[in-house]
Order: C-alpha cells, then structure tokens, then sequence
C-alpha cells in the first residue's frame, strides 16, 4: 500500500511530502517531476505569487542513480518567497476560507496562522507525488488527462477567458468545472468489499480533499437524477477476441466499486477564490467590531490548475490501488503479477 504525509507552510522555507509504498526499480527523473509542477502554475487567471515561485523537486531520498529502492521517498519543493516570520498579522477573516473556523479550532490570535497551511500553496505537494505515482502507472499504460469544461458557467474557451476578465475588472474571482479522463484502467482496481475500498469513494476523497473543490461526480453523475435505467445504465456486449465492451460509458469507467475496463471519468466543481480584492463584509477578531475580509496576494481563478492537481490525487489513488491488487515489492514483479491477470482475462 502506499501512504504520505505533507508538511510545509505557504510562506515557510518548503514544501514537503514523503511516499512510502512506492516498489523497487521504478525509474524516476526530476524533471518529469518539474514538468507536472510547471502545468500547475500555469492557467489564465493565476495570481503574482506564480510569478515569483518556479517550483523545482529535489529528492533527497529513496532513489539510487534515477531508481527507486522500495525506501520512502522525499520530495522538497522550496519556496523563494520564504517569508513567514516577516508577514504582518490577519485580523479579519475571509468569508469562505479556512480563517475563522481554524482560528477558532485552534485557539490562534493571529489568522495567518491558519492560513500558511491551509493556502492551496500545499498542491504543489500533491502534484510532485502525483508525479512519482503517474511515472509509476506509466509502466501499466495508464494515462489521466484533464481539461477545463466550464468557468463560470461558460463552456467556450473564448466566453471563459472573458468571464476570467469580467472577474478581474470587478477585483472579484470565479469558479468552474474541471474533468479528469483516466485511460487504460484495467478491470479489478478498487472492491465492493468494504467501503473503504471502493474505487469511486477513494477517488472522491482524493478529489474533495483539494482546496476548494466543493463537488465530485464521476460519469454521469448528477445526470442519473432524471433518467429511467434503461437509459441510465451500460448495456453489456461480448466479440471473441475483444471481451466484454460497452457502447455507453454513464457509469464513469467504475460499477460497484470497481473499475470496470473503460475510461474513468470525474468532474469536480471548484469555487471561486475566496480572497476577493473588493473584499465582502467579516469581522475583526481582536475587536469584534464590522470590517472588510483581509486581503492576501491571490489568484482570479485556478481551474485549470485544480485540474492538475486533481490528476495528481488521482495517480495517488490509481496507484495505490495497482498495488492493492497486483502486490509485489518490485516492479518487476507487479508486471509479472499484472501480465499474469490480463492473461488470465483473455
């Protein structure tokens, strides 16, 4: 199985994670790495903070000339805008941020610091180990993609760079949808056994556990509301030589927990950024008296980047349920086992 923990703070010296689980023999370059984190701060709508930062992975564990050993590997991403002993303090809390609640939770004087780790800032620890685990899925054909399918409301790319516009001019921030395509899934990932091991319910955790992600759905989703079940469901066919295979994919490449051949298919929808430079109506927490949220350095809209984030969180949890199933402390040994299957399938 795998696991990690992620450790650093917005402003703080680095952003870190450790992945244990990963097998031996899996070949890992930086760069690839680098790349990943490139897409995520990439996006039209991204803040000056992206600007400033040009995130880079160093590994200071757990590979020995580009492979890895079986060891936990450590990933280090440090931040040029090392700040955090010099930031002045946040008094008023931003409505739809982590601000009052974790102030409150955790008995602080000072919001800032709940928002130092609470800043979406931590992704990039999610990306950098979403990368090792893409590398990883790579060896099986595993692909994920993902695209922006709405911003704002609006599904055109022309419409949604004006809607990013709109939100710039009116110093406010919007929202949309992102879509996560997982192609070469085989049949078996994930159980219905437990509901811990459900696929979908995994996914969808990963998923919702990314800042400002507010709902997941996976194939149709929401759609099934107001559908029969013979429109619904995937009629089931069979050729020799091929197998089984759907001419529909409404279930989203997952059925009772388990991926089921086809492509797996999630959408999640992100809201607007909370920190508005016309900011709404909040309270200062010292003095209790009405005031403006605080303002901190922020983005319009991070869509397109939550995007790669989310198929980051996805190869974490593709990954890991790879390893459920196929076992093996090596890769070469994954692959024997997993060959092994797909023959069996045949």
């Amino acid at each position: 199985m795998l696991r990690y923990l992620t450790a650093g703070e917005s402003h703080g010296k680095a952003i870190i994670a450790i992945l244990e689980g990963m097998p031996a023999g899996v070949k890992i370059a930086a760069e690839k790495l680098n790349q990943e984190l490139k897409r995520r701060q990439q996006g039209f709508g991204r803040g000056k903070r992206m600007q400033i930062e040009n995130d880079r992975c160093q590994i200071p564990s757990g590979l020995k000339n580009g492979l890895t050993l079986g060891s936990p590997i450590t990933l280090c991403i440090e931040n040029k805008d090392f700040s955090i002993e010099k930031l002045s303090k946040v008094m008023c809390p931003r409505p739809g941020h982590a601000d009052l609640a974790g102030l409150l939770k955790y008995g602080m004087s000072d919001i800032r610091e709940v928002l130092e780790r609470a800043s979406a800032r931590s992704t990039a620890a999610t990306v950098a180990i979403g990368a090792v685990c893409k590398i990883f899925l790579a060896e099986f054909k595993l692909e994920l993609l993902s695209r922006v399918a709405a911003i704002g409301g609006e599904t055109k790319e022309k419409a949604m760079i004006e809607k990013i516009k709109e939100a710039m001019e009116e110093k406010d921030t919007v929202g949309g949808i992102l879509e996560v395509v997982i192609r070469g899934a085989p049949v078996g990932l994930g159980s219905y056994a437990q509901p811990d091991r459900r696929l979908d319910a995994r996914l969808a955790q990963a998923i919702i556990s990314i800042p400002g992600i507010k709902a997941v759905e996976i194939g149709l989703g929401f759609g099934y509301a107001d559908k029969f079940g013979s429109e619904a469901h995937d009629a089931i066919y069979y050729k020799k030589g091929k197998g089984y295979f759907r001419k529909t994919n409404n279930a989203g490449g997952i059925e009772g927990g388990i991926s089921n051949g086809e492509d797996i298919i999630i959408r999640a929808c992100m809201k607007p950024i909370c920190t508005l430079m016309a900011p709404l109506d909040s309270v200062n927490i010292k003095t209790k008296k009405a005031s403006k949220a605080s303002v901190e350095r922020s983005d319009i809209c991070v869509v397109e980047a939550a995007g790669v984030v989310a198929e980051s969180a996805c190869a974490y949890v593709l990954a890991d349920a790879f390893l459920e199933k196929f076992g093996g402390d090596s890769l070469s040994d994954i692959k024997a086992a997993y060959n092994s299957y797909l023959k069996r399938l045949r």
